[in-house]
């Protein structure tokens, strides 16, 4: 049972991840014990499941159909499973965690703890820019900022609120004036930044209890932090950033902040999971230590 099952998550890892090298990494084996694996399930069939070629993996017509078969199995087995093992009186087995790279940070303490509670516990802690279904790939938890977590999910507030700060280099202040009030901004001078769920973000300055979106609409788009920054520190425009990745740079001098009256606290990060499952311990455990440190 325990190789059979081993089988059907290889299949579902590469037709997730697209890759039997990106596969191997996430289920913790090497890519020939990998393709192995598959091999022996592909003869036990009798039919290829995936076309391969030395630079990509797709998936054949059957291949196609067996996944859309046991995907839904496999989450009922992973729910029983987790049922039964929620009877020991010790947690254990893992807990996987999908995060934004900032959540990753965020909670990155929390994971430190509750392995050092459970010894017999595991964490994948998965960081990426998308907002993936946590549910279809396989996740217990997810962490994302509070007012991008699925509406279909209960959520849980993860840490302080989240200060973002409007910077740009001396060199671009060099060749334009600095904005008294977002009024004074060229959206053609802004970086945008595109969310986890695709969405761009209009920058949300508040001020006096008056809100004022913002559309940026500069020539680069950016989805990931340290590039925002580097663009900024390279003198490409204004960005609008969270200001814990840049506070050295402004304590530097690097970056000059800007139009800090108008960039409030705004909600932190939430943990967020499905109501739809069967709690492992594991799982239970770990929202308990998130309460007791959060306060909740």
């Amino acid at each position: 049972m325990e190789s059979g099952l081993k089988g059907l998550e290889a299949v579902l890892a590469i037709a997730r991840k697209g890759s039997f090298r990106a596969a191997a990494l996430d289920l913790g084996v090497s890519t020939t014990a990998l393709s192995h694996t598959v091999g022996r399930l592909e003869a036990s069939l009798g039919v290829r499941l995936f076309h391969r070629t030395t630079r990509s993996v797709a998936l054949t017509e059957a291949g196609r159909d067996f996944v859309a078969r046991i995907a839904p199995a496999l989450t009922e087995i992973r729910a029983a499973m987790e049922t039964v093992r929620s009877q020991r009186a010790t947690p254990s087995g893992m807990l996987r965690i999908n995060a934004s790279v900032q959540a990753g940070r965020a909670v990155a303490p929390l994971v430190l703890a509750f392995l050092r509670r459970y010894p017999e516990m595991r964490v994948d802690l998965v960081t990426e820019g998308r907002l993936v279904d946590i549910v279809a790939e396989g996740f217990d938890l997810g962490i994302r900022p509070a007012d991008l977590v699925p509406r279909d999910m209960i959520a849980l507030p993860l840490g302080r609120p989240v200060r973002h700060a409007v910077v740009a280099s001396p060199d671009w202040l060099a060749r334009h004036p600095a904005p008294r009030s977002p009024a004074d901004l060229d959206p053609e001078e802004c970086l945008r930044v595109r969310l986890p769920n695709g969405a761009l973000l209009r920058w949300p300055f508040e001020k006096d209890g008056v809100s004022l979106p913002f559309e940026a609409r500069g020539r680069l788009t950016v989805d990931e932090a340290a590039i925002a920054r580097a663009a900024v520190l390279d003198g490409a425009g204004i960005g609008y950033v969270i200001e814990a990745d840049v506070a050295e740079d402004i304590a530097a001098g690097r970056m000059i902040r800007l139009l800090e009256e108008w960039t409030p606290d705004r909600p932190g990060f939430s943990l967020y999971y499905s109501g739809r499952r069967n709690p492992s311990a594991g799982f239970t455990a770990f929202l308990a230590l998130v309460r007791e440190r959060e306060g909740t």
